[in-house]
């Protein structure tokens, strides 16, 4: 059995890892951010914060887990920043040199990946509210990168508007008019993408999915 994870003193413990922070926001960001200035390193702060506090020893690694909290913060602040931007899906060889520095046992793989599992298996219940069959999804979703994107940004804005969400979790329907009014997108692509849709509706709005939200590797697009 490991030992628990102990913070005698935090506030030493996140100022010596302020580089860890750092690069992981930047990566996350897609720019060198300013640490006196820019919010994403601050919020990027608060979450790795948050995660010395909620982290236990089933989690896995800590740092791992840190990072993933953080990138769920900063896609939590995109969508919900009065500036949306556009967010595009990024393929996980960048965040390499990070990970490179971390080194996983055993124990922490097995740990991580029974967290997944049972992400999984809630979001698998929840789909299946809106008739959706989570192993079938796959087969629904766009094959073109740039459609997959589009679906993206249009559930993004869908995700923060408060009518839209409330008419979605009571009928278990994607309210076409109101999205058509908010994303400009027409009837056919939504009705064509609705599965796609509602699946990342409910990642981004839920703060349930921790690892299966950073499992999306969402990135800001300058």
């Amino acid at each position: 059995m490991k030992e628990e994870f102990l913070i005698e003193d935090k506030n030493k413990f996140i100022e010596e890892n302020l580089g860890f922070i750092y690069k992981t926001a930047s990566f996350i960001c897609k720019k060198q951010l300013d640490r006196r200035n820019d919010e994403e390193f601050s919020i990027a702060i608060e979450a790795f914060n948050k995660a010395c506090d909620n982290f236990s020893e089933e989690k896995g690694n800590f740092f791992s887990y840190a990072k993933i909290v953080m990138r769920n913060s900063l896609i939590d602040f995109f969508r919900n920043s009065k500036n949306v931007p556009i967010l595009y899906f990024e393929e996980e060889e960048g965040m390499k040199d990070i990970d490179n520095t971390i080194s996983l046992d055993k124990y922490d793989r097995e740990q991580e990946q029974k967290s997944r599992l049972e992400e999984i298996s809630i979001y698998k219940e929840k789909l299946e509210e809106f008739k959706i069959n989570f192993y079938e999804l796959s087969k629904s979703s766009p094959s073109h990168k740039d459609t997959r994107e589009d679906v993206l940004n249009a559930a993004v804005l869908c995700s923060r508007n408060k009518e839209i969400m409330n008419i979605l979790y009571e009928t278990k329907k994607l309210p076409i008019v109101q999205i058509i009014e908010l994303t400009g997108r027409n009837r056919k692509f939504i009705e064509k993408w609705r599965k796609y849709m509602i699946s990342l509706i409910i990642l981004l709005s839920s703060n349930e999915y921790i690892y299966l939200k950073s499992y999306l590797n969402i990135r800001r697009k300058e």
